[in-house]
Protein backbone atom coordinates (compact mmCIF):
# COMPACT_ATOMS: atom_id res chain seq x y z
CA UNK A 1 0.00 0.00 0.00
CA UNK A 2 2.87 2.05 1.25
CA UNK A 3 4.66 1.63 -2.52
CA UNK A 4 1.38 2.19 -4.22
CA UNK A 5 1.15 5.38 -2.59
CA UNK A 6 4.57 6.67 -3.23
CA UNK A 7 4.21 5.05 -7.19
CA UNK A 8 0.91 7.77 -7.25
CA UNK A 9 2.88 10.46 -6.14
CA UNK A 10 6.17 9.90 -8.04
CA UNK A 11 3.33 9.64 -11.27
CA UNK A 12 1.89 12.77 -10.20
CA UNK A 13 4.84 14.70 -10.82
CA UNK A 14 6.38 12.92 -13.92
CA UNK A 15 4.11 15.01 -16.31
CA UNK A 16 2.75 12.35 -17.85
CA UNK A 17 1.20 12.99 -21.10
CA UNK A 18 -1.67 10.59 -20.33
CA UNK A 19 -2.50 11.86 -17.43
CA UNK A 20 -2.19 15.14 -17.73
CA UNK A 21 -4.67 14.52 -21.23
CA UNK A 22 -7.02 12.72 -18.69
CA UNK A 23 -7.25 15.97 -16.68
CA UNK A 24 -7.74 17.98 -19.39
CA UNK A 25 -10.43 16.59 -20.71
CA UNK A 26 -12.22 16.00 -17.51
CA UNK A 27 -11.83 19.33 -16.45
CA UNK A 28 -13.21 20.60 -20.12
CA UNK A 29 -16.32 18.46 -19.75
CA UNK A 30 -16.62 19.46 -16.18
CA UNK A 31 -16.48 23.34 -16.84
CA UNK A 32 -18.77 23.28 -20.15
CA UNK A 33 -21.20 21.35 -18.46
CA UNK A 34 -21.67 23.32 -15.40
CA UNK A 35 -21.64 26.59 -17.30
CA UNK A 36 -24.32 25.30 -19.59
CA UNK A 37 -26.43 23.63 -16.43
CA UNK A 38 -25.99 27.42 -14.60
CA UNK A 39 -27.26 29.01 -17.49
CA UNK A 40 -30.26 27.30 -18.38
CA UNK A 41 -31.04 26.07 -14.59
CA UNK A 42 -30.40 29.10 -12.73
CA UNK A 43 -33.00 31.53 -14.58
CA UNK A 44 -35.62 28.61 -14.67
CA UNK A 45 -35.16 28.17 -10.94
CA UNK A 46 -35.39 31.84 -10.05
CA UNK A 47 -39.02 32.40 -11.88
CA UNK A 48 -40.02 29.07 -10.23
CA UNK A 49 -39.15 30.53 -7.03
CA UNK A 50 -40.59 33.84 -7.52
CA UNK A 51 -44.12 33.16 -9.56
CA UNK A 52 -46.94 31.49 -8.52
CA UNK A 53 -49.32 29.94 -10.97
CA UNK A 54 -51.47 26.60 -12.07
CA UNK A 55 -49.39 23.47 -11.97
CA UNK A 56 -46.33 24.46 -10.06
CA UNK A 57 -47.01 22.23 -7.70
CA UNK A 58 -45.65 19.42 -10.51
CA UNK A 59 -43.37 20.70 -12.09
CA UNK A 60 -41.60 20.74 -8.64
CA UNK A 61 -42.10 17.49 -7.82
CA UNK A 62 -40.66 16.50 -11.66
CA UNK A 63 -37.53 18.71 -10.84
CA UNK A 64 -37.40 16.68 -7.53
CA UNK A 65 -37.58 13.43 -9.35
CA UNK A 66 -35.21 13.99 -11.75
CA UNK A 67 -32.47 15.34 -9.12
CA UNK A 68 -32.45 11.88 -8.24
CA UNK A 69 -32.21 10.27 -11.83
CA UNK A 70 -30.10 7.87 -11.60
CA UNK A 71 -26.66 8.74 -13.74
CA UNK A 72 -26.93 4.93 -16.09
CA UNK A 73 -30.21 5.62 -16.93
CA UNK A 74 -29.81 9.24 -18.41
CA UNK A 75 -26.55 7.60 -19.97
CA UNK A 76 -28.93 5.19 -21.56
CA UNK A 77 -31.44 7.81 -22.43
CA UNK A 78 -28.62 10.31 -24.87
CA UNK A 79 -27.28 6.63 -26.10
CA UNK A 80 -30.46 5.75 -27.68
CA UNK A 81 -31.40 9.11 -28.77
CA UNK A 82 -27.62 9.63 -30.47
CA UNK A 83 -27.04 6.32 -31.23
CA UNK A 84 -26.53 5.43 -35.34
CA UNK A 85 -30.44 4.40 -35.25
CA UNK A 86 -31.08 6.87 -33.20
CA UNK A 87 -33.35 10.45 -34.13
CA UNK A 88 -30.08 12.11 -33.38
CA UNK A 89 -27.49 9.73 -34.90
CA UNK A 90 -26.92 11.84 -38.02
CA UNK A 91 -25.09 14.58 -35.12
CA UNK A 92 -21.77 11.65 -34.62
CA UNK A 93 -21.79 12.81 -31.38
CA UNK A 94 -21.63 9.36 -29.78
CA UNK A 95 -17.93 8.60 -28.01
CA UNK A 96 -17.46 12.55 -28.31
CA UNK A 97 -16.60 14.63 -25.28
CA UNK A 98 -19.44 16.60 -26.48
CA UNK A 99 -21.87 14.09 -26.45
CA UNK A 100 -20.78 13.28 -22.25
CA UNK A 101 -21.42 17.44 -21.75
CA UNK A 102 -24.71 16.77 -22.75
CA UNK A 103 -25.77 13.62 -20.60
CA UNK A 104 -24.36 15.57 -17.52
CA UNK A 105 -26.48 18.80 -18.44
CA UNK A 106 -29.15 16.87 -18.48
CA UNK A 107 -27.97 14.95 -14.98
CA UNK A 108 -27.52 18.62 -13.52
CA UNK A 109 -29.50 20.91 -15.05
CA UNK A 110 -32.85 19.58 -13.00
CA UNK A 111 -30.59 19.93 -9.68
CA UNK A 112 -29.48 23.40 -10.27
CA UNK A 113 -33.14 24.42 -10.78
CA UNK A 114 -33.89 22.47 -7.94
CA UNK A 115 -31.48 23.79 -5.19
CA UNK A 116 -32.19 27.22 -6.79
CA UNK A 117 -35.37 27.79 -7.06
CA UNK A 118 -35.98 26.59 -3.12
CA UNK A 119 -33.02 29.18 -1.76
CA UNK A 120 -35.16 32.20 -3.94
CA UNK A 121 -38.48 30.64 -2.76
CA UNK A 122 -37.55 30.85 0.88
CA UNK A 123 -34.62 33.56 1.31
CA UNK A 124 -36.42 35.87 -1.70
CA UNK A 125 -39.43 37.61 -0.20
CA UNK A 126 -38.15 40.84 1.01
CA UNK A 127 -36.08 41.80 -2.83
CA UNK A 128 -40.11 40.35 -3.98
CA UNK A 129 -41.93 43.01 -2.50
CA UNK A 130 -39.19 45.39 -3.26
CA UNK A 131 -39.64 44.59 -6.90
CA UNK A 132 -43.26 44.81 -6.99
CA UNK A 133 -42.64 48.24 -5.73
CA UNK A 134 -40.75 49.83 -8.29
CA UNK A 135 -42.91 48.05 -10.33
CA UNK A 136 -40.25 45.25 -12.25
CA UNK A 137 -41.17 42.56 -14.55
CA UNK A 138 -41.37 39.15 -13.51
CA UNK A 139 -38.03 38.48 -15.71
CA UNK A 140 -36.44 41.44 -13.92
CA UNK A 141 -37.16 40.20 -10.22
CA UNK A 142 -36.13 36.31 -11.16
CA UNK A 143 -32.87 38.34 -11.98
CA UNK A 144 -32.58 40.72 -8.84
CA UNK A 145 -33.29 37.80 -6.34
CA UNK A 146 -30.37 35.76 -8.41
CA UNK A 147 -28.02 39.03 -8.04
CA UNK A 148 -29.23 39.67 -4.33
CA UNK A 149 -28.60 35.84 -3.75
CA UNK A 150 -25.34 35.17 -5.11
CA UNK A 151 -23.39 34.56 -2.87
CA UNK A 152 -25.44 31.96 -0.85
CA UNK A 153 -26.36 30.66 -4.80
CA UNK A 154 -22.72 29.79 -5.50
CA UNK A 155 -23.20 26.70 -3.45
CA UNK A 156 -25.37 25.99 -6.37
CA UNK A 157 -22.89 25.98 -8.77
CA UNK A 158 -20.48 24.48 -6.57
CA UNK A 159 -23.16 21.54 -5.64
CA UNK A 160 -23.36 21.08 -10.08
CA UNK A 161 -19.64 20.95 -10.29
CA UNK A 162 -19.07 18.60 -7.54
CA UNK A 163 -22.13 15.88 -9.18
CA UNK A 164 -20.16 16.88 -12.81
CA UNK A 165 -16.55 16.12 -12.04
CA UNK A 166 -17.71 12.69 -10.05
CA UNK A 167 -19.54 11.68 -12.40
CA UNK A 168 -18.77 7.58 -13.75
CA UNK A 169 -21.91 6.22 -14.82
CA UNK A 170 -23.15 8.17 -17.41
CA UNK A 171 -20.35 9.61 -19.18
CA UNK A 172 -18.63 5.90 -19.38
CA UNK A 173 -21.76 4.79 -21.41
CA UNK A 174 -21.79 7.85 -23.84
CA UNK A 175 -17.93 8.22 -23.87
CA UNK A 176 -16.83 4.95 -24.16
CA UNK A 177 -13.74 5.96 -22.14
CA UNK A 178 -11.58 5.89 -24.76
CA UNK A 179 -8.28 6.32 -24.37
CA UNK A 180 -6.81 9.60 -25.67
CA UNK A 181 -10.23 10.79 -26.19
CA UNK A 182 -12.97 10.51 -23.81
CA UNK A 183 -11.26 9.08 -20.91
CA UNK A 184 -12.12 11.11 -17.61
CA UNK A 185 -10.44 10.84 -13.90
CA UNK A 186 -13.86 9.10 -12.85
CA UNK A 187 -13.47 6.47 -15.70
CA UNK A 188 -9.83 6.27 -15.19
CA UNK A 189 -9.43 5.84 -11.70
CA UNK A 190 -12.45 2.39 -12.30
CA UNK A 191 -10.53 1.12 -15.37
CA UNK A 192 -6.87 1.29 -13.39
CA UNK A 193 -8.38 -0.45 -10.04
CA UNK A 194 -9.90 -3.26 -11.84
CA UNK A 195 -6.81 -3.81 -14.07
CA UNK A 196 -4.77 -3.35 -10.96
CA UNK A 197 -2.91 -0.67 -11.70
CA UNK A 198 -3.37 1.14 -8.21
CA UNK A 199 -0.56 3.71 -8.74
CA UNK A 200 -2.55 4.86 -11.27
CA UNK A 201 -5.99 5.30 -9.79
CA UNK A 202 -4.44 6.62 -6.57
CA UNK A 203 -3.04 9.26 -8.64
CA UNK A 204 -6.36 10.53 -10.05
CA UNK A 205 -8.15 10.02 -6.86
CA UNK A 206 -5.46 12.81 -5.08
CA UNK A 207 -5.67 14.88 -8.42
CA UNK A 208 -9.66 14.76 -7.41
CA UNK A 209 -9.50 15.39 -4.22
CA UNK A 210 -7.06 18.59 -4.83
CA UNK A 211 -9.47 19.91 -7.33
CA UNK A 212 -12.12 19.31 -4.92
CA UNK A 213 -10.09 21.20 -2.09
CA UNK A 214 -8.84 24.42 -4.41
CA UNK A 215 -12.72 24.76 -5.45
CA UNK A 216 -14.18 24.70 -2.08
CA UNK A 217 -11.26 26.81 -0.67
CA UNK A 218 -12.19 29.55 -3.61
CA UNK A 219 -15.37 29.03 -2.89
CA UNK A 220 -15.60 29.97 0.74
CA UNK A 221 -12.99 32.67 -0.32
CA UNK A 222 -15.42 34.47 -2.28
CA UNK A 223 -18.52 33.68 -0.08
CA UNK A 224 -16.80 35.52 3.10
CA UNK A 225 -15.90 38.28 1.41
CA UNK A 226 -19.25 40.09 1.38
CA UNK A 227 -18.93 40.10 5.40
CA UNK A 228 -15.86 42.20 5.09
CA UNK A 229 -17.65 44.77 3.65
Amino acid sequence: MIDSFRQAFELLFSFDKELWQIIGVTMRMSLLSTTISCLIGLPLGALLGTKQFKGKSLIKKTVHTLMGLPPVVAGLLVYTLFTHYGPFGSLNLLFTVEIMVIAQVILITPIVIGLSSSFIEGNSKPVIETARGLGLSRRKTAMLCLSEGRSSLLSVVLSAFGRSIAEVGAVSIVGGNIQWKTRVMTTAIMLETNKGKFSFALAMGMILLLIAFLVNALASFVVKEPAHD
